[in-house]
């Protein structure tokens, strides 16, 4: 009768020992899951993190080159406003007519102002380009269609 005992404790540990070893390895292959999940984060986020460094430093170069480019453009456009300047004032040393022809201008300002006077007539004649005929095709009268098919 022990041995009935004692087969019967076995059988009933082996069944109750199978359920707890799978109820054991099913939560143990969930925190394995997890625990890779939470590996595949950590990587992604590495690597998202390098990707982010990555960008921030094009773009600081990027700046670099922009702010380089600025400073090459306004010592351009000093070079250009002085070369201006400097033309400027040698024009303005240098007269537009020569000593002779600024005399003669001032001597006769009669002829240089009545050259600039405009006929101030009222043309009451049409230009030679209009018809003196009009063709009334803007009055209200309706036209007559000549190539209509009735």
């Amino acid at each position: 009768m022990e041995f009935l005992y004692l087969f019967i404790g076995a059988v009933i540990g082996a069944i109750g020992g199978f359920f707890i070893s799978k109820k054991l390895s099913a939560t143990e292959q969930d925190y394995n899951k997890l625990e890779q999940q939470v590996n595949e984060s950590k990587t992604s986020l590495e690597e998202y993190k390098q990707e982010v460094a990555v960008h921030l430093d094009s773009s600081a170069q990027l700046l670099a080159q922009m702010n380089e480019t600025c400073k090459t453009a306004m010592t351009q456009m000093e070079k250009s406003t002085l070369l201006l300047n400097k033309a400027n004032s040698e024009t303005n040393a240098m007269p537009f007519f020569s000593k002779e022809t600024e005399a003669q201008i001032r001597s006769n300002p009669q002829k240089v102002k009545s050259s600039r006077s405009r006929k101030t007539e009222q043309l009451t004649e049409a230009p030679l380009d209009y018809s003196s005929d009009p063709s009334g095709l803007f009055n209200d009268n309706k036209q007559i269609v000549t190539n209509s098919p009735s």
